[in-house]
């Protein structure tokens, strides 16, 4: 249940942050706040209607419970009539402010916390009170007390209920405030200038390797005339006498 309370808690900071943005991103004024349903309306005017009648009840309980007379020691009496002025003071001033704050803003989370807190507080210390009216008291101051207490119970869980369903509905807004951001935000962003790629699919052409225009040529020598073991060489012409 913490968790939960700490979470709607947190709610109006984030719905508040989420909608700044909005206005700084639009350029457009910001829109006023739709109306709040008339069922939540109704709901609301019934638990605070029987908030009211537990408190006006709760007051006058309060005033017959006959602290001096009861069969404890002293400090048990001065203890309980403090926590029982307490009480009053919380019922007849605190508890009518917060409620005609919550009247004025039906669906407000803040202030229906804040009106949670403070049945959470009288809850407890209105507590003790009714334990030590049953300890000490008659039987009359004790079952008034009780009724009382058991009444408050009702209309905190009661709140509580609305508290949830309230902070369901919120976490919906403030999901689909995050989404208008991301769209404006991505609305007012130009697109990026597409870079140019050339490609150049030729192909180089390939060297072609030159012959060499010169080449080392060697001189052709004739070969001399085979000469065989047979071959004589031609015979010598005698000169002939007169």
């Amino acid at each position: 249940m913490k968790s939960c309370l700490t979470s709607v808690w947190l709610l109006p900071v984030l719905m508040a942050a989420s909608t700044a943005q909005v206005v700084a991103t639009s350029p457009s004024p910001a829109a006023s706040a739709p109306p709040v349903p008339y069922a939540s309306v109704s709901q609301l005017n019934l638990l605070l209607s029987q908030l009211e009648q537990v408190a006006q009840g709760t007051l006058g309980d309060l005033d017959k419970l006959r602290i001096e007379k009861w069969k404890t020691d002293s400090n048990t009496r001065r203890s309980t009539a403090d926590d029982v002025q307490s009480l009053q003071r919380n019922l007849q001033m605190a508890l009518p402010e917060i409620v005609a704050q919550l009247r004025a803003s039906p669906e407000n989370i803040s202030t229906t916390f804040k009106l949670y807190r403070n049945l959470d507080a009288l809850y407890d210390v209105f507590g003790p009170v009714v334990e030590s009216a049953g300890a000490f008291g008659s039987k009359d101051e004790f079952q008034s007390v009780q009724n009382d207490l058991s009444s408050l119970e009702r209309s905190r869980r009661a709140l509580a209920e609305r508290m949830e369903t309230l902070a369901t509905a919120k976490e919906g807004e403030l999901t689909h405030l995050r989404s208008q951001v991301r769209d404006l935000q991505a609305a007012a962003t130009p697109p990026p200038t597409p870079k140019k790629v050339v490609v150049d699919d030729t192909e180089p052409a390939k060297p072609v390797k030159k012959k060499s225009a010169t080449k080392s040529t060697k001189p052709t020598v004739p070969k001399p005339p085979s000469t065989t073991s047979n071959s004589q060489p031609p015979a010598q012409q005698t000169p002939q006498q007169p």
